[in-house]
């Protein structure tokens, strides 16, 4: 049975990216220098990354907002094919919602790109046709998972906290509706507790 999940690294005041956001700066001043993001330090524990890559292989469709994808705004006015390099870590569809379309995008390892422009719910259904019985992750960023959980359409969180604040920026939360969630698993990592909650519908 399919389930959605929600896979981000937040600061302990909910924020999952600082202002400022960048080519340079992916996180944008979450505290780190560039690429060395202090929300994601966690890409340096081999555990987590292992965690991190099990989860992956069991997910068949994923959907990111646009500026997860990469840092330009507007119109596509030069290449840009996200982050991750060559060779990105989903090796599946990728459903990216945007105001402007493009065309799939096809990555190496079986990564390809699609560029949604109808919105949340159009994405899902797109998302939902390619998974099959598999998961959906709703990757980020933190205004993208706002949607869907004020939509009802995301079944997990699982959020790495990290013990630092950041005071502005793209934060969890905003604008959704109040929530129960039952806490089904907590564990520490080397810089940041890992939790997972279940949405009680």
């Amino acid at each position: 049975m399919t389930k959605v999940t929600c896979d981000l690294s937040i600061s302990l005041d909910g924020y999952a990216a600082g202002l400022g956001q960048s080519e340079d700066r992916p996180f944008g001043d979450d505290g780190g220098d560039g690429w060395g993001s202090e929300l994601h330090a966690w890409m340096e524990d081999p555990a987590e990354q292992k965690w991190q890559m099990d989860r992956l292989g069991e997910t068949r469709a994923f959907i990111m907002g646009r500026n997860m994808f990469g840092p330009i705004r507007g119109s596509w006015d030069r290449p840009w094919n996200g982050w991750w390099g060559d060779n990105p870590p989903y090796h599946g569809p990728v459903f990216v919602l945007t105001h402007h379309p493009r065309e799939p995008q096809p990555m190496e390892g079986g990564t390809t790109f699609h560029f949604v422009t109808e919105g949340i719910a159009a994405a899902f259904e797109l998302a939902r046709e390619a998974a099959g019985d598999g998961n959906i992750s709703i990757q980020g960023g933190a205004a993208t998972v706002n949607q869907y959980l004020a939509a009802g359409l995301i079944d997990e969180l699982r959020l790495r906290i990290v013990p630092i604040t950041i005071g502005a920026g793209s934060r969890l939360f905003d604008g959704v509706p109040g929530l129960k969630l039952e806490q089904v698993d907590s564990r520490a990592g080397s810089s940041f507790t890992h939790m997972t909650y279940r949405v009680v519908r």
